[in-house]
């Protein structure tokens, strides 16, 4: 995993998309496929922050462990 400070600015401000939201005013993960193959995630609510950018073995990671409720101790 890698990152970019100004994700806007480093990755262009179009192809972002929400690929999941709920009942948190606007507060969402964006996700964006960059060209070589990898995935860039930020913050909705500050477009022109930081992003990480993951593989898509490391993105496929991610989900899996989620959804096997690794990351439950995060969230209230």
């Amino acid at each position: 995993m890698t990152h970019t400070k100004h994700a806007a600015k480093e990755l262009g401000s179009e192809g972002w998309h929400s690929p999941w939201s709920g009942s948190n005013n606007g507060n969402c993960v964006e996700a964006k496929q960059l060209a070589n193959g990898h995935i860039a995630l930020r913050q909705s609510t500050d477009p022109d922050g930081p992003a990480f950018i993951l593989t898509s073995s490391e993105i496929t990671q991610l989900i899996r462990a989620t959804k096997a409720g690794s990351a439950d101790s995060l969230v209230a």
